[in-house]
């Protein structure tokens, strides 16, 4: 601040990650593109939370403070789905877990308000800001707790992609305005609207299941910004006004936050402190895309990111990719071309596109809608350019791919998954079957897996015949709602016979904010059915489920699987 003359701030941003500048951490992304409207940006990480030694060195802001738990939910980051505090953190130097407080956004928020008293607005924002929004089940207290906001004692908070909603916090503020009725938000008011949906409030769902289950189906269904209302929950006397989602980012405006300029590195800060091992994995990947159609009923990126996927241009990632190749580090790898689902980049539907996404149906649940265009075209046709980069020895696809998608794609799916084999597997390719039983695919929104088998024997045989030694990497998911020791002894069968393996990327389910699968695993229902379902709550049970796949038996026995 000293040396670019700057006496206040405009905007400091508090985050639980070491500060990385990369296009892959949201900070950096707002933080840059604030600076780039012209606004004075600074970022505290890792503040610090028993003293004022770190929250106020660089003062206080002129317009507002942003406060972000970083890129995971901070109990999430912190816990194991055994309830085990985690001994490591790729976001902290040096890797130890020790500079991230438990429910992160609200500890920081109420460190601000204890040195800096009747200060600027406090704008919560990033996934555990955005997943836990509204009345939501916590795994960690094992109940309903009510909206962050009211915890953090916060202003605002920001939900989803929050570049543009920050700016528009950031001009409002500037010109004296009301920051309260900002699409893609949510603030506390103490009556109610009449224009809004009125959710059941938090006491109800609080001892209700019922009420959460309907709670939670009026807000999923309200997420898409063609579509959606806006809504509003009770919280004692108070209310939480959710307004409608702001409208996508348009490729243009996409092309232009990814084009701002980044370091791809930790901030110098940490020399001598160890390295930031998440750097490994985005100093030098590609994000091609937003958003996602899967809709796993485990997964939050439908809520936070959105159930429609936003593209970059090809133009723009290729000359990401040129300015990459630039960078003192870059050794002729580009690590990942991606985004929450690989394959899923350069289609979507029109009609989505035009009206929202449909209120009765799923995109790729049953089965593939026939009004998805799937067409792997556009991205063989980026892989190639990227590949030709003079700087460039390989391209990696590293994010996972929908397995699915390359059959419903008979012009080009098989060529596709032959480019992959070819040119950009690193050794194994990531596919997330989660399970084999039917039953509990429909509970997790995915489709059938009959075709696997199919996938693995055309890679292996590709892979033979191009003489690679290469793999496929399978997900696997124990303890998720309805599944029982039987359905996982079931998929060990399955796994030995058809995918000829012992799995060992087996997940144990973690119950987290705002997902279908985090419902079922509090209220024991079904919510699509209504069926009662068999939910394993005790650690030794989640454990066994777990060691059913991951090791041998022997006798009745569990045995640690020799390496191999």
């Amino acid at each position: 601040m000293n040396a670019l003359g700057w006496e206040q701030l405009d905007v400091i941003l508090i985050t639980g990650d070491a500060y990385i500048d990369a296009p892959h951490i949201g900070v950096a992304l707002i933080g840059n593109y604030l600076i780039r409207s012209g606004y004075r940006v600074g970022v505290i990480a890792q503040p610090d939370t028993h003293s004022s030694e770190h929250i106020v060195r660089l003062g206080e802001p002129r317009l507002f403070w942003g406060i972000t738990s970083g890129s995971v939910d901070s109990m999430v980051a912190n816990y194991t789905a055994l309830m085990k505090k985690r001994r490591s953190d790729d976001y902290t130097p040096g890797g130890l877990n020790t500079r991230r407080p438990d429910r992160a956004v609200i500890v920081y928020a109420n460190l601000i308000r204890r040195y800096f008293k009747n200060t600027v607005p406090i704008v919560l924002g990033g996934i555990e800001a955005s997943l836990r929004r509204i009345a939501h089940y916590d795994y960690w207290d094992d109940a309903i707790r009510r909206s962050v906001l009211f915890d953090a004692k916060a202003d605002c908070i920001v939900y989803g992609m929050g570049e543009r909603i920050a700016l528009e916090i950031a001009d409002r503020s500037n010109r004296g305005a009301s920051i309260s009725e900002i699409p893609g938000t949510c603030v506390v008011s103490p009556v109610q609207r009449d224009d809004y949906i009125t959710l059941p409030s938090f006491e109800n769902v609080r001892d209700d299941n019922d009420a959460f289950i309907e709670m939670f189906s009026q807000f999923y269904r309200n997420l898409d910004p063609l579509t959606a209302c806006g809504m509003q929950q009770a919280h004692g006397d108070r209310y939480l006004l959710h307004h409608a989602p702001m409208h996508w980012e348009t490729q243009e405006e996409m092309d232009r936050i990814h084009a701002l300029h980044f370091e791809r590195d930790a901030h110098p800060l940490y020399e001598g402190q160890g390295v930031v091992k998440a750097l490994d994995t985005i100093r030098f990947s590609l994000r091609t895309h937003r958003g996602c159609y899967g809709e796993c009923n485990f997964c939050a990126i439908a809520v936070h990111e959105g159930r429609t996927v936003r593209q970059r241009s090809e133009a723009c990632i290729v000359d990401e990719a040129r300015r990459m190749t630039e960078h003192s580090r870059f050794r002729g790898v580009i690590q990942d071309v991606g985004g929450p689902t690989a394959n899923m980049y350069g289609f979507e539907c029109e009609r989505k596109m035009r009206s929202g996404a449909c209120s009765d149906k799923r995109c790729m649940f049953p089965t593939v809608c026939e009004q998805l265009p799937v067409h792997h075209g556009p991205f063989m046709a980026l892989l190639d350019k990227l590949r030709s980069l003079p700087a460039v020895r390989h391209v990696f696809v590293a994010s996972g791919i929908r397995h699915d998608l390359l059959l419903c794609d008979e012009r080009c799916g098989m060529e596709f998954l032959e480019q992959l084999a070819q040119h950009h597997v690193s050794g194994g390719l990531k596919l997330a079957p989660e399970h084999s039983s039917p039953v509990l695919l429909s509970r997790m929104g995915k489709g059938s897996i009959e075709s696997l088998p199919n996938i693995r024997q055309r890679f292996m045989s590709i892979s033979k015949r191009i003489g690679k030694k290469q793999h496929l990497t399978y997900y696997f998911i124990a303890a998720y709602p309805g599944c029982d020791e039987s359905d996982m002894r079931s998929l060990r069968k399955y796994a030995a016979q058809e995918l000829r393996i012992t799995p060992e990327q087996v997940q144990i389910f973690t119950p987290t904010p705002s997902t279908w699968a985090s419902l079922m695993y509090h209220t024991g229902k079904d919510p699509f059915t209504g069926e009662s379902l068999h939910v394993e709550r005790a650690v030794r049970g989640k454990r066994a489920q777990k060691d059913i796949l991951t090791k041998e038996w022997k006798t009745g026995k569990a045995v640690k699987r020799r390496t191999r």
